[in-house]
C-alpha cells in the first residue's frame, strides 16, 4: 500500500505581503516533515508537497486556516517513495511563468470546465483545441487532436498566440495543463487579447485522468509531473521514465539513438549547451553511482 500522500494546490489571490509568508510557512512544512516546493508571489500561492497522511492533511489545514486560502482545492494522488529531496518556500514574480506579471485570472479569467464535461467540449469541431505545456510535455501525452504549441517555457506561449491564432477568425478555443494553473491564466490572456469564447480544463489533466474512466477516456499517453515520478498513468500511478540529470527532460526512444544522447549524462536537448567541464562532471556521477549498485 502507497505510504506518500502527494497534495497539488494552487490559487490567484492577492498576497501583498507575501514575502512575509515565506518562512512561516516553511518552518511548518518542515515541522511536519513534508517535502516539495511551494511558490508565493503578489498574484497567489502554487505548490505540490508530500508526506506522511498526516503531515500533508496538517499542511492544507493549516494554509485553509488563512481567510486568503480559505475556500483553496487541491489535489491528492499516492506514491510508493518520497518523491522530492526536500522542502522549499520559494518567492517569485508569479506564481507560473508567463512573462507578464499584469495578466491575472482575478480580473478576468475563461470558462471553467469540469471534467466530466469535457469530453463534450473538446468533440466540438469549432473548438481550437490548445496544449498549453512544454513541448516534451505534449511529447509524452495529450488529448486525441490538441495543437502543440512547440514552447521551451510558458513565457513563450503569448508569442505562439500572436503568431497562429486569431480572434476573428478562431472563435473557440479550449486549453489545458497538467494541474489548470497555466490554462487559468493563459486564458487570462486570450482574453486580453481579444478572443471572446475561451474555455479550460479545471483543475487541470490530473482531475481529468482522476475523474474519467480510461474507456471513455480522450487523453493519450502518459502526463510529466513535476517531481521524481516524472510521469503518471491514467490511474495517476507513477510510469517510470528516464529523466535527463542535466536539462530534466523526460528522454523519449528518439533521444536515445542520437549521438548526443548518453546515458546519466546528457540528451539532445541540452547536449550543445554544456561544457566539457559539465560533461566530465556528469560522467564522473554517472561512473560513482554505477561503482555503488555493483556494490
Amino acid at each position: 500500500m502507497s505510504s506518500i500522500i502527494i497534495a497539488s494546490f494552487y490559487k490567484f489571490v492577492d498576497l501583498p505581503e507575501f514575502k512575509e509568508r515565506q518562512r512561516p510557512l516553511l518552518d511548518f512544512c518542515l515541522a511536519q516533515e513534508v517535502k516539495g516546493s511551494i511558490l508565493l508571489a503578489a498574484e497567489g500561492i502554487n505548490g505540490t508537497i508530500a508526506g506522511s497522511r498526516s503531515g500533508i492533511d496538517a499542511v492544507l489545514a493549516h494554509l485553509q486556516q488563512d481567510s486568503a486560502f480559505a475556500d483553496m482545492t487541491h489535489k491528492k494522488s499516492t506514491a510508493d517513495f518520497m518523491p522530492f529531496g526536500r522542502m522549499k518556500v520559494r518567492l517569485k514574480q508569479e506564481i507560473v511563468n508567463l512573462g507578464r506579471p499584469d495578466i491575472t485570472p482575478q480580473k478576468q479569467v475563461g470558462e471553467y470546465v469540469p471534467a466530466a464535461k469535457w469530453n463534450d467540449l473538446i468533440s466540438d469541431p469549432d473548438v481550437v483545441l490548445i496544449d498549453t505545456r512544454n513541448e516534451f510535455e505534449v511529447e509524452l501525452g495529450t488529448f486525441r487532436g490538441a495543437i502543440n504549441p512547440q514552447t521551451a517555457a510558458f513565457n513563450q506561449f503569448p508569442e505562439f498566440v500572436s503568431q497562429n491564432l486569431d480572434p476573428s477568425r478562431h472563435k473557440k478555443v479550449a486549453m489545458f495543463c497538467t494541474g489548470g494553473i497555466r490554462c487559468e491564466k493563459a486564458t487570462a490572456y486570450m482574453l486580453e487579447q481579444g478572443f471572446e469564447e475561451v474555455f479550460h480544463l479545471k483543475d487541470g489533466i490530473l482531475k481529468y485522468l482522476e475523474t474519467v474512466p480510461p474507456e471513455e477516456s480522450l487523453w493519450q499517453g502518459n502526463c510529466f509531473v513535476f517531481d521524481e515520478r516524472v510521469t503518471v498513468d491514467h490511474y495517476l500511478q507513477p510510469d517510470p521514465v528516464e529523466l535527463c540529470p542535466m536539462c530534466k527532460t523526460a528522454v523519449q526512444p528518439h533521444h536515445r539513438t542520437s549521438p548526443k544522447y548518453e546515458f546519466g549524462v546528457s540528451c539532445p536537448v541540452c547536449a550543445d549547451g554544456l561544457t566539457p567541464d559539465q560533461i566530465e562532471r556528469a560522467r564522473e556521477k554517472q561512473r560513482q553511482l554505477q561503482i555503488k549498485m555493483e556494490r
